[in-house]
């Protein structure tokens, strides 16, 4: 045995045996043991290079001059508070134009920012008021008379607010109903899951209408990124594969088993929507369901996805697709093997992060698509060719066993090449599908959370809700506030839902309120 091979035995031993010992302590957690033998939560390079042993290579960009203070740390200013009710408080003495009480000689004038003082404070996430009507009755006719109830108040229960709230918590937060019901029971408020239920099903319907535009807004877009993830219908995982799938179109799924939440984001005009889909159809099958909702003579849209087949759509009529693959699923190939190829891999992941390097530049200095390609095929496409001309010099050479860990991930890159460098040919094409993936998130948290949906219609509200709840989130609308107006203005949504997305709804609210009030 080398000398090399005897050091890491060696370590080995030595590491086993520490392991024991920490087995035997009784102050040892789980956590504890997850922590020191798991792989890092994060695949950041300089992280992944010094679980490997080795140090990152010094940077040639000036790094920024310190501070005391980390970005992101401190405390939130007013600004931050962007649903709060704001007050003005006038002064109580003096008013603009007075004469100044200190010196008697100069006049005091308003400041353009005024002080600011906040208040946080708490409250229940479904709150109730109960009106007390006092009631009089005739001794001699025995007529009773009510007192009127406020305007609002009677007509229904559970207000439109009551409805958004409990879908934002359920489908936006991953709060299940019997959490929620326990917490409102806790403060006085009874609210029986099966209530919650009712009440955002109901809602669904009136709201319906702006997700069925959000997909056909969705289907104009320019790019579009796609995946799937696991999901749970007990409607369909109890019942028959073969029958739960008669009306399926595709002849394969028939014998298809599989549960799965499509998550779909399309950009379009700097908006970008978000579409999620549960079934037994794959993210490719949804995004046809999407395409066929798209107008004719548009230019050929981006698609990108990892290199899995089930996520490319098939259509039956001829529609061209710039197919673009991730690079952060090929990159994810070669952190896993890191700890076996340490030299090699750095190689692989300090040229991706320089590619990565000048995406981020392109995104800080706002070039438009033309001039981002530009930039790319000027600064990222030496790079990507010299590590093309390594990949290829490692089977050449016979550096690599193909069939190591090293090979298959060297392989996978040299078989998408083309669709992973397609940010280098067309213009607006990303780098990669974090966009979606952070999107899945949401079904992530759902399933974590509830586990499962228990029907069909439950996962179509499900789907409904996180569509309209993580688009508002991504284009900077407010969730709750969207929902709420959503169901005050079920009519006129139905009639046209072209101008109640969250982009949109406020515009469309204060010309409502314009011509109210000029009528």
């Amino acid at each position: 045995m080398g000398e090399e091979d005897c050091q890491r035995l060696q370590a080995t031993i030595q590491a086993l045996s520490y392991l024991i010992e920490l087995i035997g302590e009784k102050d040892t957690t789980i956590s504890r043991l997850r922590a020191l033998l798991a792989k890092p939560s994060t695949e950041k390079t300089s992280k992944v290079l010094e679980q490997a042993g080795l140090g990152t290579a010094p940077k040639n960009t000036p790094s920024p001059p310190p501070t005391n203070q980390k970005p992101g740390h401190g405390r939130n200013g007013a600004e931050a508070y962007r649903g709060a009710r704001r007050i003005k408080i006038a002064h109580a003495a003096l008013k603009p134009g007075d004469r100044c009480p200190r010196c008697w000689k100069g006049k005091v004038y308003e400041q353009k920012e005024p002080a600011l003082r906040i208040r946080v404070v708490g409250q229940a996430p479904v709150a109730a008021t109960v009106y007390e009507l006092e009631r009089l009755r005739c001794n001699l006719c025995g007529d009773v008379f009510e007192a009127e109830a406020p305007e609002g108040v009677g007509e229904k229960k559970y207000d439109e607010s009551a409805a958004a709230m409990i879908g934002l918590l359920k489908y936006g937060s991953g709060v299940p109903f019997y959490r929620l019901e326990g917490l409102e029971e806790n403060l006085g408020i009874p609210l029986p899951a099966s209530t919650q239920w009712e009440i955002v099903a109901e809602s669904a319907e009136l709201i319906r209408p702006a997700f069925e535009e959000l997909i056909r807004q969705a289907a104009q877009g320019e790019v579009f990124y796609n995946d799937d993830t696991s999901m749970k219908i007990l409607a369909l995982a109890r019942a028959s594969p073969h029958r739960a799938e008669m009306e399926e179109e595709s002849s394969s799924s028939h014998e298809r088993t599989g549960l799965f939440t499509s998550g779909i984001v399309s950009t379009h005009s700097g908006q970008r929507i978000v579409m999620f889909f549960t079934g037994r159809k794959h993210a490719g099958e949804n995004f046809a369901r999407v395409l066929a909702e798209r107008a004719q003579g548009l230019a050929p849209p981006i698609q990108m996805c990892d290199a899995l087949s089930r996520n490319l759509p098939k259509l039956p009529e001829k529609l061209e697709i710039l197919v673009g693959h991730c690079n952060a699923h090929a990159r994810r190939r070669f952190v896993q093997v890191t700890p076996n190829f340490p030299q090699e891999c750095r190689f692989v992941l300090e040229a991706l992060g320089e590619v990565y390097g000048y995406d981020a530049q392109a995104e800080e200095q706002g070039l438009s698509p033309e001039a981002r390609l530009r930039f790319h095929q000027e600064h990222s496409e030496p790079v990507m060719k010299q590590l093309h001309t390594w990949f290829r010099a490692q089977f050449e050479e016979k550096r690599v066993e193909p069939n190591s860990g090293l090979g298959e991930a060297i392989t996978y890159c040299l078989k998408h090449w083309e669709r992973l460098t397609l940010f280098l040919r067309e213009g607006g094409a990303p780098l990669d599908s974090n966009l979606v993936e952070r999107a899945l998130k949401k079904a992530i948290l759902h399933r974590k959370n509830s586990l499962f949906y228990k029907t069909e219609n439950g996962a179509e509200v499900g789907d409904l809700f996180m569509s309209l709840i993580h688009t508002c989130e991504l284009d900077g609308a407010n969730p709750f506030d969207y929902l709420t107006e959503l169901q005050k203005h079920a009519e006129e949504l139905a009639k046209n839902p072209a101008v109640w997305m969250p982009w949109n709804y406020r515009q469309t609210l204060q010309q409502a309120g314009a011509n109210g009030d000029s009528a």
